[in-house]
């Protein structure tokens, strides 16, 4: 389970460090940082998959992502003595991300090229200054088994004894895609496998000409999509080989005395729901926004695979508030199997789940353009030096 998360330099996020337990739900106003959390976490991810530097561009890359906001806040900003101003940099422009778990940590550390770069049409990437990977909470000279600085990657050697591994790393690579070796770093490899399982969703597509309203060639699916699109053949792996009496629970909990079921024709699988009252079944195409998406979000949350992290963007979107205490109950059954961390706007789900009394509750909310967590002690935190 990951016990902390620590976002640095991105967006909103000067620096963020917070715990997370098995449920972890976040909230604030509009305008918090929630989203900006959210997007943290998937680059975070994006990182085991060689895409960080990547996703950032689609974001307008480093210099649309970084904290805009002062280096530090005087006294005087705090108290509004003195007006909010510039103030001469000490530190280098950085953005950073990292995680610590029960056993592992990792971080990650961009920034820009320095001294710039000979002309090149990747001139405005980001570069990786450092990263680090450790065993333990938080990262200490004597726990890191991995480190790069720069381009030289020094691994800990079995007999305790630190030697480079790599001296020439690209800077847009990541030590933990071109490191990752089961005889040389098993640790790494692991560590990647885990990242890479992380889910994220947000906002499934319910448009009319969303590829989840059409019917779909289906193959046996224990993990839906993060679209969305192949929710018919989820459903029906989750019925064959998963917990089919908790699926249909779920489905009558929410809306009283309806089934679904599942149809295939040569290959093509369509989803359909027969409601109390109806004397036909609904395919997708005819079902509201609101139902589709609690049906995604049932079968998201009741995957055969869970995995060790699943994060929820504002899952209450279009949803009936009616909905919003059945989904509580879902994502209370399903933090039993992985972890979740749950971003949400809604009160009334906020509720819900912080009634049941397992839910760490995170309130954002911003101060001088920082969003801050409240009265949560932030854990321990080192990042990895340059």
């Amino acid at each position: 389970m990951i016990l902390t998360i620590a976002i640095s330099g991105y967006r909103s996020l000067r620096n963020l460090v917070l715990p997370l337990d098995r449920l972890t739900v976040v909230t604030g106003a509009n305008g918090s940082g929630k989203s900006s959390f959210y997007r943290a976490l998937r680059l975070l991810a994006d990182v085991a998959q060689g895409r960080a530097i990547a996703s950032l561009a689609a974001e307008g890359g480093l210099q649309s992502t970084i904290w805009a906001g002062p280096e530090a806040f005087s006294r005087g900003m705090k108290d509004g003595s003195v007006p909010l101003q510039g103030t001469v940099r000490k530190n280098p422009v950085a953005l950073k991300l990292g995680f610590a778990s029960e056993d592992y940590g990792y971080a990650i550390d961009l920034g820009l090229p320095v001294p710039p770069p000979p002309p090149s049409y990747f001139s405005l990437d980001p570069v990786i200054k450092a990263e680090a990977v450790w065993a333990g909470e938080v990262l200490s000279r004597r726990n890191a088994f991995a480190e790069r600085a720069g381009p030289a990657v020094t691994v800990l050697s079995a007999r305790g004894q630190r030697q480079v591994l790599i001296r020439d790393l690209p800077s847009f690579e990541s030590m933990m895609t071109q490191s990752a070796d089961p005889k040389n770093l098993p640790e790494l490899l692991y560590l990647r496998a885990r990242m890479n399982g992380w889910r994220f969703y947000d906002h499934f597509r319910t448009d009319p000409y969303a590829p989840v309203r059409q019917m779909q060639v289906g193959t046996r699916t224990p993990v839906l999509s993060s679209d969305g699109a192949d929710l018919a053949a989820a459903v029906a792996t989750i019925l064959e080989i998963g917990d089919a009496a908790g699926f249909h629970a779920a489905i009558d909990d929410a809306f009283p005395g309806s089934t679904v079921e599942i149809t295939q024709d040569r290959g093509r699988f369509e989803l359909l729901m027969l409601q109390r009252g109806l004397l036909r079944p609904l395919s997708t195409a005819e079902l509201s926004d609101g139902t589709l998406r609690y049906l995604l979000l049932v079968a998201a949350l009741m995957t055969p695979r869970p995995p060790s992290l699943m994060v929820l963007n504002e899952p209450e979107t279009s949803l009936h508030p009616s909905l919003l205490a059945p989904l509580s109950r879902l994502i209370m059954r399903a933090c039993d199997r992985s972890q979740l961390i749950v971003v949400s706007h809604a009160d009334e789900l906020v509720s819900a789940l912080e009634a049941e009394g397992k839910a760490m509750m995170v309130m954002l909310s911003k101060v001088l353009g920082e969003t801050v967590a409240g009265d949560i002690e932030a854990p321990g935190w080192n990042w990895p030096a340059r």
